[in-house]
């Protein structure tokens, strides 16, 4: 089990996160039941009007927070919007793998941005803190090493690698692979969004890995603040 701790500073932002973990999965390419569940959302959500996701209070909470770390969530949308306006201008839902696409997947129904992990490229325990400067940070999809500046929300381990960008990149270090059996999920909270929604998010993911990869909870979704 991996312990996750919010510093002082990243708590002062309005920061909390729930999390658990969900072992033993098996991932793979694709997967008939989830090719079904995917087809359905497409369904679903191509025919919003894009424009309207801008007054969905879960939406503008996020890009509330995203203002106040000093990103424009009109250029750099938080995922899970990101998601929903992709399907409503007619693109595919993103397909990486089963595991990927099901936070994918939480993350369209619920517009909470969902991180997952592979525990086993992490050192030992998580925290969440303001990046002092200079940290060095490659995205998922990157080809270059980033410094970071300072004052930015990050999530580190006890090694101190950047494995994310709160709450909107992950790193590749932590990525899932096919290879990956065991999986930290951590469903990122802002100001004005309902914790018990964030959870809900994440319970979503552990169903959905439980049914597709055959993976077991670890422990009960923690909220952490």
């Amino acid at each position: 089990m991996k312990a996750l701790n919010i510093s002082d500073e990243a708590r002062r932002l309005g920061i909390f996160v729930a999390l658990t973990e969900v072992v033993n999965v098996t991932v793979r390419h694709s997967d008939h039941a989830l090719d079904e569940i995917i087809s359905k959302i497409e369904e679903k959500y191509k025919i919003q009007d894009p424009e309207s996701l801008k007054n969905d209070p879960v939406v503008r909470a996020y890009r509330d927070f995203y203002w106040r770390i000093g990103i424009d969530p009109t250029k750099v949308r938080p995922s899970g919007e990101a998601l929903r306006r992709r399907v409503a201008r007619g693109s595919k839902f993103p397909r990486i793998n089963t595991v990927v696409d099901i936070g994918n997947i939480a993350s369209i129904e619920t517009l909470v941005p969902i991180g997952l992990y592979d525990r086993d490229k992490i050192a030992g325990n998580l925290h969440i803190v303001l990046s002092s400067g200079n940290e060095q940070f490659l995205g998922l999809g990157g080809k270059n090493i980033e410094k970071l500046d300072k004052g930015i929300p990050i999530l580190i381990d006890d090694e101190g690698k950047v494995l994310h960008i709160y709450p909107h990149r992950d790193s590749i270090l932590t990525s899932i692979t096919l290879e990956t059996k065991n999986v930290v999920i951590v469903g990122a909270g802002v100001p004005n969004v309902d914790k018990t929604l964030v959870k809900r998010a994440v319970d979503f993911v552990v169903d959905l890995l439980e049914k597709i990869t055959g993976g077991k909870r670890e422990y009960e979704t923690l909220v952490i603040t």
